[in-house]
């Protein structure tokens, strides 16, 4: 993704010591943490549940380490189950200009000759970079028409950024609309700023920029740049997360891309190696985000990527399965349903601890007392898409807003645990 200034691992362990103020650590305890996470996201393929993940791929393919075998077979997935889901989104007219972005950066990730690469929707089959670029004229008539993208900024800069490292010429008036959005701080979600848009949107700005396919407005790019990396320092928390423990894999990344030091960037990393180690990150989307910034890599490398000489001594040991039995200990959860009206109601169910909060309620909508919800798929993993009958969907910029207690959850519903008596309130929320 553009020459950063990259030092050797043994100089940047280091400065990132030095800098967060801790004994030195060695090159090989970076290594072999950078080491278990690869192994991990080698693992979620096994696992995995639905479409592969294009993320994923990305992540295993910009690491250091390889099991090139597994990860050709994940490839021929890639080309087929995702490229068929897609392919059936745009025969409906669907936008999907994030997943087909995604796609995009995992293919070039394996130096795929994207140019192959063809959907056919009606009688007519083009390349997949032409139906990336149609997708993005769509979003950019979107936002003159109603001064938002079909689907979000975060989707619009991942489709500007893989244009952008694929080698096409970003279109002025679709970078600009990014630009704009950017200086007008439109990347929103809820009442903040969302880490994730910005992050994207600065990987996205910085490959326009590298690429100087926008030399009519250089000065406002740079501002805008500086702007973006000033939205995210200013994000960052006492404790070296920037937004929260989820986005500042994305938001690291970005501030590489865009030039900021190593040491910069110091206290952030340490945080999520602390999560790496703590084992915060069993979701395989969120590995694959901090994996290339721990590794001081970001989405932007994939422009240079070559593809020769890699390594390929990633070995995945036999592991015996782990048999969790349920908690006998029972915890109280009171669930609180806000509508869009703003009408209330609450529930109240008991669960092992230790459920998951999916888990959790399905056991309410099972006892029949009035709550139901239906479930979509992600690459995130499940979220809820409808609760007691009403729909929090994308296209009407809505969502259901989850917390606990008053403070709201940074993981999904899979992920987020109940461990101990809770009020968690789901909310139909615009954004």
């Amino acid at each position: 993704m553009r020459l950063h200034r990259m030092l050797s691992l043994v100089i940047v362990a280091g400065l990132l010591a030095f800098a967060s103020g801790k004994p030195c650590e060695t090159q090989t305890s970076n290594s072999e943490l950078h080491m278990s996470l690869n192994k991990n996201l080698l693992r979620s393929l096994e696992t995995q549940e639905g479409l592969p993940n294009p993320s994923v791929h990305l992540a295993l393919r910009l690491s250091n380490f390889h099991n090139l075998a597994k990860e050709s077979e994940n490839l021929n997935k890639l080309k087929n189950d995702l490229h068929n889901d897609i392919q059936s989104s745009l025969s409906n007219s669907q936008s999907v200009v994030g997943l087909l972005s995604l796609y995009t950066l995992a293919l070039k990730s394996s130096c795929y000759d994207l140019n192959t690469i063809t959907f056919t929707v009606g009688e007519r089959s083009e390349t997949l970079l032409t139906h990336l670029k149609k997708q993005m004229e769509q979003e950019k008539e979107n936002i003159a028409f109603s001064h938002r993208p079909l689907t979000n900024y975060y989707q619009y800069s991942l489709g500007v950024l893989a244009l952008c490292v694929s080698g096409i010429r970003v279109n002025h008036h679709v970078s600009n609309k990014l630009i704009k959005a950017a200086e007008h701080e439109q990347f929103q979600h809820g009442d903040t700023g969302s880490t994730d848009t910005y992050a994207m949107a600065g990987m996205a700005l910085q490959c326009v920029k590298d690429a100087g396919s926008h030399v009519q407005n250089a000065t406002e790019l740079d501002t805008v740049l500086s702007k973006i990396q000033q939205k995210l320092l200013a994000s960052r928390r006492n404790d070296g997360h920037i937004g929260n423990e989820f986005s500042t894999g994305l938001a690291v990344q970005a501030l590489l891309a865009m030039g900021a030091p190593v040491s910069e960037c110091a206290a952030s990393m340490e945080a999520m190696r602390t999560d790496a180690r703590n084992n915060r990150y069993h979701n395989a989307m969120a590995i694959s985000q901090v994996l290339p910034a721990l590794q001081q890599k970001s989405y932007l490398t994939v422009k240079s990527k070559k593809c020769l000489n890699e390594d390929d001594t990633l070995v995945l040991e036999p592991i015996d399965p782990v048999v969790v039995l349920p908690s006998q200990t029972k915890v109280t959860v009171t669930v609180e349903v806000v509508m869009s009206s703003g009408a209330a109601a609450l529930y109240s169910v008991e669960v092992p601890k230790g459920s998951s909060l999916l888990e959790a309620l399905g056991l309410l909508k099972m006892k029949n007392v009035g709550f139901t919800f239906d479930k979509e798929s992600s690459l995130w993993g499940p979220f809820l898409s409808m609760v007691n009958g009403e729909q929090a969907r994308q296209s009407d910029r809505r969502y259901w807003h989850f917390s606990s207690d008053g403070t709201a959850l940074s993981e999904g519903i899979t992920d987020f645990k109940i461990d101990a008596a809770q009020k968690i309130t789901l909310k139909n929320t615009i954004y």
